[in-house]
């Protein structure tokens, strides 16, 4: 099934597509347009297409086509999940492959940017640069650990509703932070028709299993970030608590070419807080001419 890239620069509208490969057909957005090349992105733990947030990926598209990829076993796409982050990456190389892209930008928030790394030291000639948001390098720190108790109270609390739940893990408490995981949450709801079916207790499970085995040693820790030469911009909120900033300081340090950014009184969901200046940073990185 050919592509179809829609010119109306939305994640609210644009419709979902899907595209048979030689493992499973994924569903995905594709849209905007300009002279950047196509940036790809990978989405969260259990998120699906309809977890990105407007405010960002409709910015981003005014200068480049994004497309939103959903993994096998997310979403309308088939297959099951798999349960390590090299395989999550092969689901994303024959996904490209079958849209026959050849040099791609990645955007990889949290998970996606596990998998975005995986991709890069697997087929380096496909990726140019990358976007690491709220993301830990293999052998990072204290990933994604929901059993906290801080984290279950949230999970378990029977007056917090749908994406309420989703604001109260990714935003500080602070009345500002909050006042952005409400405007967050609002945002998520735009797309009224067209969507994608919430993962379910097996996604998690796969994906838990993923961030485990992310988090095994094997060799000298942070050896294989030195394989990755892409420039890479690496971003964060201070107080994430769900994968821990100290995660982004090591790939800031390990990366070979790598800056960061840091947002003060931010947490997991740093991107969404402040869209309007990661939107900039991210453009300003994305069209530089550094090598």
């Amino acid at each position: 099934m050919k592509s179809m890239v829609t010119t109306v620069a939305s994640n609210v509208t644009a419709p979902t597509q899907f595209i048979a490969t030689g493992l499973e057909t994924y569903a995905y957005r594709r849209f905007g347009g300009g002279a950047g090349l196509p940036l790809v992105c990978l989405q969260h733990f259990t998120g699906t297409l309809d977890n990105w947030d407007p405010a960002v990926t409709d910015a981003l598209a005014l200068g480049r086509e994004l497309i939103l990829f959903e993994s096998a076993g997310i979403g309308r796409s088939t297959g099951e999940v798999p349960d390590t982050i090299p395989g999550m990456a092969r689901h994303l190389l024959a996904f490209t492959k079958a849209l026959g892209l050849t040099r791609i930008d990645l955007l990889g928030f949290s998970l996606g940017g596990m998998v975005a790394q995986q991709v890069a030291l697997d087929q380096p000639s496909l990726v140019r640069r990358m976007l690491l948001v709220g993301t830990a390098p293999e052998g990072g720190d204290d990933i994604m650990h929901l059993e906290k108790p801080a984290f279950q109270r949230i999970l378990t609390d029977p007056t917090l509703q749908g994406l309420q739940v989703l604001a109260k893990l990714f935003f500080t408490p602070s009345e500002s932070s909050q006042a952005a995981g409400a405007a967050f949450a609002t945002r998520l709801t735009k797309r009224t028709a067209d969507r994608e079916p919430l993962s379910g207790p097996s996604v998690a499970a796969a994906q838990l299993a993923a961030f485990r085995a992310w988090e095994r040693v094997d060799g000298e820790r942070f050896r294989k970030l030195r394989d990755i030469s892409q420039p890479c911009l690496v971003v964060n909120g201070v107080l994430d608590a769900m994968i821990p900033v100290s995660n982004s300081y090591a790939l800031a340090e390990h990366l070979p070419n790598a800056m960061l950014l840091t947002y003060s009184d931010a947490g997991h969901g740093s991107l969404f807080q402040f869209p309007e200046s990661f939107v900039k940073h991210a453009t300003v990185f994305l069209e530089s001419s550094r090598p």
